[in-house]
């Protein structure tokens, strides 16, 4: 009976214990929460559903200073949304720019299980992103905007300023991908010379299929790319991302498991279709924006040789290349830090322009 007691009360400490460490957890989520929901003074912070071409889409603007030009951020994948920690390096860049954040068609928190059956096409999206866009300028007042992209955000986002670069300031591309069959067929070629004969490797190589991706070719690449050091985050973070997530004022209890029970295979068949291929940059390059790129030196998961080499064709109003060191192609998260310092050398350099531009025009004028 004596032991029954003590086993009795052991657990009831424990569960105890647990319910403090539970209650805890959600006292100092919701002081942070609160922290990041503040709007600073004379700035915006605001999170809506937005009606985009028949669905209800998710943006977030947020921003130090309502008169500060707007940026559009992409994310990857497709179909990769990024709502869950991108607010901690895209708020690194809200005391120059007003950021708009947007998890795009069903994915992130725009996505709805009634949307699972949808073919995704390049009409979809092109219609998507002007869509978006126009809300964007009504909504904060601008003529213009600036589009930030990462990875499929920077294949997408270029066909965008391609597509109506009256809607656009300047367009900035991060982990840049030009053509994805060009791009898994140059990884070959770069992995058969990290391979040196390797076995293990060769046989990872045979398993890669370029011109028809599937899950498997995507599973040995990653594998590859994690063996010889160059995975998406080889280099970890910069900023905690267990805080982020559990500090995220966009994101309740119920978002969470929503995010984990997406079904992506709609963006799984969308990657192996000739619609996602349409939007290949190849011979593409004429831009009537500023075109901007920041790339990795080790990122092979979009090859950051192919974005040089395409780069160098582009024409453009004005270009400006920059390599960021030792990163792969999680350079957002390994150095926001770095990668926010030249966003601000971006946007200092196109004040720069534009205020170049006004005394051009009064020069003309006089």
């Amino acid at each position: 009976m004596k032991r029954k007691c003590k086993i009795f009360k052991i657990v009831k400490w424990i569960l105890l214990i647990v319910l403090v460490l539970i209650v805890s957890l959600f006292i100092v989520r919701a002081i942070g929460k609160a922290i990041y929901n503040q709007t600073p003074d004379g700035g915006i912070n605001e999170s809506m559903y937005i009606d985009v071409n028949g669905t209800k889409q998710w943006i977030n603007i947020y921003g130090k200073d309502i008169d500060n030009p707007v940026l559009l951020y992409l994310h990857g994948g497709p179909g990769s949304a990024t709502s869950g920690i991108d607010y901690a390096f895209t708020r690194k860049w809200a005391d120059v720019y007003t950021v708009v954040t947007w998890d795009q068609r069903n994915c992130g928190k725009s996505y709805d299980a009634e949307q699972n059956d949808i073919v995704l096409t390049r009409e979809l999206f092109m219609a998507d992103g002007k869509e978006v866009t126009e809300f964007i300028l009504n909504y904060l007042l601008k003529d213009k905007i600036t589009i930030l992209g990462h990875s499929w955000g920077s294949l997408y986002g270029a066909n965008l300023v391609l597509e109506y670069p009256e809607y656009y300031e300047c367009f900035i591309g991060t982990g840049q991908l030009v053509d994805d069959l060009e791009n898994e067929e140059a990884f070959i070629q770069e992995a058969m010379l990290w391979a040196e004969g390797d076995s293990e490797t060769l046989e990872l190589l045979n398993q890669l299929t370029p011109d028809n991706v599937t899950m498997e070719h995507y599973a040995a690449k990653n594998a590859i790319m994690q063996k010889y050091g160059y995975d998406m985050m080889v280099n970890g973070s910069d900023y905690n991302l267990v805080a982020t997530i559990i500090f995220n004022p966009n994101y309740s209890i119920i978002d969470w498991i929503n995010y984990l029970k997406g079904d992506m295979s709609v963006y799984t068949d969308f990657c192996v279709s000739e619609e996602f291929a349409s939007f290949s940059l190849t011979g593409r390059i004429n831009y009537e924006v500023p075109f901007y790129n920041i790339n990795g030196d080790k990122d092979y998961q979009t090859n950051y040789k192919l974005a040089q080499q395409y780069f160098e064709e582009v024409n453009a109003p004005y270009k400006q290349m920059f390599i960021m060191e030792n990163m792969t192609h999680g350079l957002l998260e390994s150095d926001s830090e770095g990668f926010s310092e030249i966003v601000h050398q971006i946007a200092k350099t196109e004040r720069h322009r534009f205020l170049e531009c006004d005394m051009n025009i009064l020069k003309v004028e006089r």
